[in-house]
């Protein structure tokens, strides 16, 4: 199955740890964020990847030749939706995709690539133990999701902490079904609203991925949740950097 990394932005808040890398350049226990991922993906088979990369492109080229790679060349001015689509024509027969900061352990990929729906999102229910003293990027900033009956009902950082069931954790499953459903949707919007606002975001360009996400399960759309107790760290701030260096290897042994 075909892996997409999205990894495009600079990480500003990450700063200065990013300021001549990109984010997924952070080492965590000696390994880059990037190689955590690898090792992930590679644990369960799944060696293609494609990188959307921006800011500092040319370092992860450098390094990571065998990657495929799709370059996000206006980064400054969009986001991680738009990112995603750079590398929409590798999208077609399906694929796994993640964003670039982030630490997730093999089992989470394994739940993943193992689930039968057609749109799978990766879910921490234990994700409001990473928050406790999180002050820099506090609750009310996590991509929460609402679930009955094993879909997912709503994704959206305004969900309460009592009402969440757990955090996405930026890792999806879209089968080759899945896939027709995300592309269809991003064009209809893209149609829709360019140039113009698109839910909370200022417009259709600045647009995070859970936006189209939440647009699609407004539409009727299905979308399951494979659900992880912890196994995953968000690497935003300098104080998720200390946390992860901190916890990380204790929190992914085993897993």
């Amino acid at each position: 199955m075909q892996v997409i990394i999205i990894g495009a932005g600079r990480g500003e808040r990450l700063m200065p740890t990013t300021a001549d890398a990109p984010k997924c350049f952070a080492e965590v226990e000696g390994k880059r964020i990037l190689d955590w991922l690898l090792d992930a993906f590679h644990q369960n088979g799944l060696n293609n990847i494609c990188f959307v990369g921006g800011y500092q492109i040319d370092k992860v080229r450098a390094d990571y030749p065998q990657f495929q790679f799709r370059h996000n060349d206006n980064w400054p001015n969009n986001n991680i939706l738009a990112s995603l689509f750079y590398a929409e024509d590798v999208m077609e027969h399906g694929f796994l995709c993640c964003y670039s900061d982030i630490l997730f352990t093999p089992a989470v990929v394994r739940g993943l690539h193992a689930a039968q729906d057609d749109i799978s999102l990766g879910v921490d229910t234990e994700w409001l133990v990473r928050y406790v003293h999180r002050s820099q990027h506090p609750s009310d900033d996590a991509e929460k999701v609402t679930a009955t009956n094993g879909c997912v009902t709503r994704v959206h950082r305004g969900i309460g902490e009592s009402d969440a069931y757990g955090e996405f954790i930026g890792v999806a499953k879209f089968s080759v079904e899945g896939a027709r459903q995300l592309r269809a949707a991003y064009h209809d919007c893209r149609a829709q609203f360019s140039g113009k606002p698109f839910r909370e975001a200022k417009s259709f360009e600045k647009a995070y991925f859970i936006h189209l996400l939440q647009e699609m399960i407004e539409r009727g759309v299905p979308m399951a949740h494979v659900d992880t107790p912890g196994g995953y760290i968000e690497v935003d701030t300098q104080q998720d950097f200390e946390y992860a260096r901190q916890y990380w290897t204790a929190r992914h042994l085993g897993n």
